[in-house]
């Protein structure tokens, strides 16, 4: 069963999360969403919308998933690796990619909102940001860097050091999201932005865009994310405890 549906609106490709309850990030699904963007280019889409389910963005990386591969530490690598293979061809995607963000997106959801050129949030009660510290883990370099672009160093900060998920309306007065819509609205205001943008001259945006977006690329650079420090992290016994808390408070 596939974990992204793909939805064409002219020459704009939607890819929409399609892994129910939560679009959990496992490795299927991350290579499923970098295969979708991939054939988006080679199918001549002009502009890409990443959507999630009502409700949900993305909860981000299948947590239950990763205690499941236990200490099988090539196996974990290989899922993080999936996830940040995912990031990278967001970031590195030749044409604009907005965010429909349709509900809550904590942590690799959020990461993925991160990289794209727009983010749109559904108003309400609904949260967002890197949470990694809550859990015992500590949010590499470049993804710091991702939130920092976002909201500036002073901000980025104190939810990055806090793990504070922030709802929709402040993310929108920091700068963590650049528009709300009602929730059913999300993704056809994602359109609307992409559209408009479309209208510009094309060679110029693309340049512009490239110019503009170069940081974002540099970030996500294997010697800023640092996985075998990463996974060490993941293995310690309170990082551990931690997750394995999470997990059950989930479960209830």
């Amino acid at each position: 069963m596939s974990r992204v549906q793909v939805i064409t609106h002219g020459d704009i490709v939607e890819i929409a999360l399609a892994r129910p309850p939560v679009n959990a990030l496992d490795p299927a699904l991350c290579r499923e969403l970098r295969a979708a963007l991939e054939s988006a280019i080679v199918a001549d889409a002009r502009g890409i919308i990443l959507s999630g389910s009502a409700g949900i963005f993305s909860a981000g990386l299948d947590v239950p998933h990763l205690l499941g591969l236990g200490d099988d530490r090539d196996a974990l690598v290989e899922a993080w690796q999936a996830f940040f293979a995912a990031a990278r061809a967001i970031a590195t995607c030749p044409v604009p990619v907005a965010a429909a963000i349709t509900g809550h997106s904590p942590a690799g959801g959020c990461v993925l909102a991160l990289c794209c050129d727009y983010r749109v949030m559904a108003e309400g009660d609904f949260r967002i940001g890197l949470n990694e510290v809550r859990v015992g883990l500590v949010a590499p370099e470049g993804i710091q860097r991702l939130m920092r672009r976002a909201v500036g160093n002073n901000c980025a900060e104190r939810l990055l050091v806090s793990g504070e998920m922030v709802a929709s309306d402040r993310a929108l007065h920091i700068g963590l999201v650049d528009e709300l819509a009602e929730a059913d609205l999300v993704t056809v205001r994602a359109l609307a932005w992409m559209r408009e943008l479309l209208s510009l001259p094309r060679d110029a945006v693309l340049q512009t865009r490239r110019i503009a977006r170069a940081d974002v690329v540099e970030a996500l650079q294997n010697e800023h994310i640092e996985l075998d420090r990463f996974v060490d992290g993941w293995f310690e016994p309170g990082t551990q405890a931690a997750l394995r808390a999470l997990v059950e408070r989930l479960g209830k």
